[in-house]
C-alpha cells in the first residue's frame, strides 16, 4: 500500500498483474506519477527481490517464491486527509482481497504520518489497523509498517541521541502489526566525489534515519520489534553533519524505466519492504501458518549483533535493557532461521485457541491457561555438562483494540486481552505452578502488575510483556 507501482518495468510486470494493479480510488491511475519520487517503485522492487546490488553482482537465476499485489494510496496531487488515514487503509485492503479472497498475502505499508498519538497512544489511524490485523477474530491479517524517519543532516555527534528522541510514528504504534526500524552493514565509501567522507553508523548499528520508542511509556508496546537493512549516511566533514551518499543505500527499481531502470533507496521503508518479503517467504514455506505465527516467527528469529549488544555494560540492568529492546526491538531477523530448525537449534511452533474470560457472578474473571509439555531432548542436554544452553520461547497473538478506552487501567483497556507465558522451574511441581501462575494473573488483573523478575530469563516478565507479542531468552 504506497505510491503505486510501474506496471511496466520488466522486473515488476512479470510478478504483478493488471488486475492486481489498482488504486483505492477507482478514478486515480494505480500507476507511480506522483510526487513521492517513485517510492511505491522502490519498495516494490525491494519486496520482490531484496537489494538488487548481490543480485547484478551474480549470475544466478532469480526465482521469486511470491508475487506482487499494488493498492495507491497516495494521490498524484495533494494530500489525503489524516482524518481518512484508517478508512483509506481499510479500503485498499478490500480492493486487494475481493480481487483475490482466496490468497495468502503480506501487507506492506512503508508511509507513515506525524499523528494524534503522544508516547505510543493509539491513534485513529493505528486503532484501525489493529482491526484490520485482528479481522473480528477471524480472517487475520499479517501488517508489516516502517517505524518512519527523521532527517539525516543533524550533526554526527548526535547520532543515537537523535533516534532515542525520535518516537516511532504513526501508524507504527499499532500492537498488531510488525513494526520495522532500520539497521545497516553498509560502511564502505568507495566514490571518488566523497573522498574524507566517513559513514555515521558503525556496521551493526542502528540507521542514522530510524525512530525509536525510547520515548515511550512503558504501557505500550516495544517498537520496533525487529530492526532491518536500510542503509547508513555518510558524514560530510566540512560540516560534521549526516547526508545521503549512493554507497551507503539499497539499489531497487526506478519508476520511470524509459530513463532507467534502478534507483537507490533506504531507510525504514525500504528496511520494511526486506521484512515484508521475508515475511511472505516464510509465508510461502508455511502456508497454513497463522499470521500471528509468521509475525511470530520473524521476531523469534530475530537477535541483536555485535554492535547493539555493545553499548551494554558488563552487568546490564533494567534500563539498560529497556533501552536495547526500545532501540532495536529484539534484532535482525534471518530468513534460515525463521524457515527451518538447525540440528543445533530447534524450534517447535504451536497454535491453538483460548477463551481468556469467563463472566462468574456478574463480574468478568480470567479463564484459560494452557500447558504445553515440551519433548525435552534430556539424554542430548545431560551429555552437554556444564555446556550453557538457552531457549528462547516467543507468544504471538493478536488483541481486539478498544479505540474508545486508550487508557491502561485496571478496569478499561485499549486491549480485549492480553496472553503471557511463563515456564516450569526445575525444581517446582506442577501444582506449585499452577499456583503461582494463576496468582500471577489475579495480580495483573487487580493492580496492573506484569510480574517481576525470573531467574535465568534475559528481559524478565516486567520488560517483555509489552504489547502483544512477547519474546525472551532463558539460559
Amino acid at each position: 500500500l504506497d505510491s503505486g507501482a510501474t506496471r511496466n518495468h520488466p522486473l515488476i510486470e512479470p510478478v504483478l498483474s493488471a488486475a492486481d494493479h489498482q488504486s483505492w480510488r477507482a478514478d486515480w491511475s494505480p500507476d507511480d506519477n506522483g510526487p513521492w519520487r517513485g517510492h511505491g517503485t522502490q519498495m516494490s522492487g525491494l519486496a520482490l527481490y531484496g537489494d538488487l546490488t548481490p543480485i547484478l553482482v551474480g549470475n544466478e537465476p532469480i526465482s521469486p517464491t511470491h508475487r506482487l499485489e499494488s493498492v495507491k494510496i497516495l494521490p498524484d496531487r495533494g494530500q489525503n486527509d489524516p482524518d481518512l488515514y484508517g478508512y483509506i487503509t481499510a479500503s485498499a485492503v478490500s480492493r486487494a482481497e475481493i480481487q483475490a479472497p482466496d490468497r495468502n498475502r503480506v501487507f506492506c505499508i512503508a508511509v507513515t504520518a506525524d499523528g494524534d498519538h503522544w508516547r505510543g497512544r493509539p491513534s485513529s489511524w493505528s486503532a484501525k489497523v489493529d482491526d484490520l490485523a485482528y479481522g473480528d477474530g477471524s480472517d487475520q491479517r499479517l501488517i508489516v509498517i516502517a517505524g518512519g524517519n527523521l532527517e539525516p543532516s543533524y550533526p554526527a555527534s548526535e547520532y543515537l541521541d537523535q533516534n532515542d528522541l525520535a518516537g516511532i510514528e504513526s501508524p507504527a504504534q499499532s500492537w498488531n502489526a510488525l513494526t520495522v526500524g532500520a539497521t545497516t552493514e553498509l560502511c564502505n565509501i568507495t566514490d571518488p566525489t566523497f573522498a574524507g567522507w566517513q559513514a555515521m553508523a558503525p556496521a551493526g548499528d542502528l540507521s542514522p534515519c530510524s525512530r525509536t520508542s525510547v520515548t515511550f511509556g512503558d504501557d505500550w508496546p516495544i517498537k520496533p520489534e525487529v530492526v532491518f537493512e536500510g542503509g547508513n549516511h555518510g558524514v560530510d566533514p566540512a560540516t560534521g553533519a549526516g547526508d545521503h551518499v549512493d554507497d551507503l543505500a539499497l539499489l531497487s527499481t526506478f519508476h520511470r524505466p524509459n530513463e532507467r531502470l534502478l534507483t537507490v533507496t533506504g531507510d525504514t521503508s525500504a528496511a520494511t519492504a526486506l521484512v515484508a518479503r521475508v515475511g511472505t517467504q516464510v509465508l510461502a514455506d508455511n502456508e497454513s501458518a497463522w499470521p500471528e505465527t509468521i509475525r511470530g516467527l520473524i521476531v523469534h528469529s530475530a537477535r541483536w549483533t555485535d554492535a547493539m549488544r555493545g553499548h551494554l555494560p558488563e552487568r546490564p540492568n533494567q534500563s539498560h535493557k529497556r533501552l536495547l529492546v526500545r532501540r532495536y526491538g529484539y534484532g535482525v531477523p534471518a530468513l534460515s532461521r525463521a524457515l527451518r530448525s538447525a540440528s543445533n537449534d530447534v524450534t517447535l511452533v504451536v497454535e491453538g485457541e483460548m477463551q481468556p474470560f469467563q463472566t462468574n457472578r456478574g463480574k468478568v474473571k480470567t479463564r484459560d491457561m494452557i500447558l504445553h509439555d515440551f519433548p525435552w531432548p534430556q539424554e542430548a542436554l545431560e551429555a552437554l555438562g556444564d555446556t550453557a544452553v538457552s531457549m528462547r520461547v516467543t507468544l504471538s497473538y493478536f488483541v481486539e483494540p478498544n479505540p474508545g478506552e486508550r487508557g491502561w487501567t485496571q478496569k478499561h483497556r485499549y486491549t480485549s486481552h492480553g496472553l503471557r507465558f511463563a515456564v516450569k522451574r526445575a525444581e517446582e511441581g506442577m501444582d506449585a505452578f499452577r499456583r503461582r501462575i494463576n496468582k500471577a494473573a489475579r495480580d495483573e488483573e487487580e493492580r496492573g502488575d506484569l510480574g517481576g523478575t525470573e531467574a535465568g530469563w534475559y528481559l524478565g516478565p516486567r520488560l517483555r510483556n509489552r504489547g502483544s507479542i512477547h519474546s525472551d531468552i532463558w539460559e
